[in-house]
């Protein structure tokens, strides 16, 4: 093994490179198509919900191990603390370790006071981040919500939760809601979500178009089964449809992996999911900086 490599950045790359060779096309399966390699306008970030059974500190070694440097990060453990001098420090620590902070959530609004929805904002803020992933405003919540996004020009992307959610089960049940406010106001889709609640995740892409801010990437063996999730690449999400249908979209966000099983060792199944990912990127001809 060449010296200055961990065997963790080993095992990474070569899973990346095996990803990569089972991808029709991959320039990483074929090291002389690599002249024609063009960054990825596709970036994969993280959820920090991923690693919520890990300490702040933990999981910027993961990210690392990962080359993963950009963060949707949660209230959860120590990732993003909603008190404001250990929420300094926080972000801190991510500067300090070149990760990047582009998201806050999901953050749930279960009351309509506006001190409260202050509150939130004013953290975000604090965070410098401009995207809030906001898990359960309620319609009649909206328009108080909207005088903050206007205030703090920072976006607000409700998330969609499957059948399950009496409110939003699909993107396109957010659409229907938002319609006529401001577009700074729009949608995190969750693609596992989503077609649980039997809506074609690709057509809810084009549809929900420039008021797509987020995206939750994980994937699923069986459509209709919650409890069915695997690593991308080991389900049916139609991975490169998805990425096809977000840069003909031109989407400016972040594809952040939330994988939420296996949670006191998610990292196999989180390697394993970023090297299909990328692999995927590759055989479209994106090597560059995925």
């Amino acid at each position: 093994m060449t010296p200055g490599i961990s065997r963790r950045n080993f095992v990474l790359s070569t899973a990346i490179a095996s990803a990569a060779a089972l991808v029709p096309g991959s320039s990483l399966a074929d090291p002389a198509a690599t002249a024609d390699e063009s960054s990825s306008p596709v970036r994969l970030g993280l959820a920090s919900y991923t690693f919520r059974n890990f300490a702040r500190e933990q999981m910027i070694g993961f990210m690392k191990d990962l080359r993963v440097f950009d963060l949707n990060a949660k209230d959860a453990k120590d990732h993003l603390p909603m008190d404001a001098a250990a929420e300094a420090q926080a972000v801190s620590d991510y500067t300090a370790n070149g990760i990047r902070l582009h998201a806050a959530g999901a953050i749930y609004f279960r009351e309509a006071a506006e001190d409260d929805i202050r509150s939130k904002f004013e953290y975000v803020k604090r965070a410098g981040i401009k995207v809030i992933v906001a898990g359960d405003p309620s319609p009649e919540t909206l328009p108080r919500i909207e005088k903050f996004v206007k205030e703090y020009d920072i976006r607000l992307a409700i998330h969609n939760h499957g059948p399950e959610d009496k409110l939003w089960p699909s993107p396109l049940d957010i659409l229907k809601d938002i319609k006529g406010m401001d577009p700074r106001i729009g949608c995190c889709i969750d693609v596992g979500h989503t077609v649980r609640a039997d809506t074609d995740v690709v057509e809810a892409i084009h549809q929900v178009g420039a008021r797509l801010f987020n995206m939750h990437m994980k994937d699923l063996t069986d459509f209709h089964d919650k409890g069915s999730q695997v690593a991308v690449g080991d389900g049916k999400m139609p991975i490169r449809a998805i990425f096809e249908a977000l840069i003909k979209q031109k989407y400016q966000g972040f594809v952040d992996l939330e994988y939420e099983v296996h949670a006191d060792d998610p990292m196999p199944g989180v390697s394993k999911s970023y090297a299909y990912m990328r692999g995927v990127l590759a055989g479209m001809g994106y090597s560059k900086h995925v």
